[in-house]
């Protein structure tokens, strides 16, 4: 009898133990790729976000001069009143990005997806656009007209190309 009771406790505690681990498992299998990081204010000169997943995460009046977001996904993000000043966004995804009073002085936006941003305010003196995609960039019409004098190429992800995305004449 006594046998039989500890038989029972024992597998008790390693089914509880199985199922712990099984549990564990499966939360860390279901965690978030990305979780959204917070950079507002900080400075961040020639720091390098290259490749990396950064969806939905705030830079907000951040120093980010000559930094490395080459590649990066971007999607979601506040760059809102940043300064990207010479920054590489090189084949970025800054889709639905938030670019509002951003300083992009010649910044490398070759390639980079920015479909759906908000760049009201946004400064672009000297940017590098080729290949760009600026779908339903919301633009001041001075900008624009900027860009649009040195827009060319065709985006390789989107297939569009950047004179079309910005309505040049």
């Amino acid at each position: 009898m006594n046998i039989r009771l500890n038989t029972r406790i024992w597998a008790s505690i390693l089914s509880l133990l199985l199922w712990g681990i099984f549990g564990i498992t499966a939360f860390i299998g279901f965690a978030p790729t990305a979780l959204a990081l917070e950079y507002n204010k900080e400075i961040l000169i020639e720091a390098d976000f290259s490749g990396r997943d950064l969806t939905d995460s705030s830079f907000t009046k951040a120093n980010l001069r000559q930094s490395n977001f080459s590649h990066a996904n971007l999607s979601g993000i506040s760059f809102f009143a940043a300064n990207l000043e010479s920054a590489n966004l090189e084949g970025a995804d800054l889709r639905n990005a938030t670019l509002d009073s951003a300083r992009l002085i010649r910044a490398n936006l070759t390639n980079a997806l920015l479909e759906g941003a908000f760049a009201a305010n946004a400064k672009f003196d000297g940017a590098i656009i080729d290949g760009a995609d600026f779908t339903d960039v919301l633009l001041r019409q001075d900008e624009q007209n900027k860009l649009c004098k040195v827009a060319k190429g065709t985006n390789p992800t989107t297939g569009r190309d950047t004179r079309d995305t910005l309505f040049c004449p």
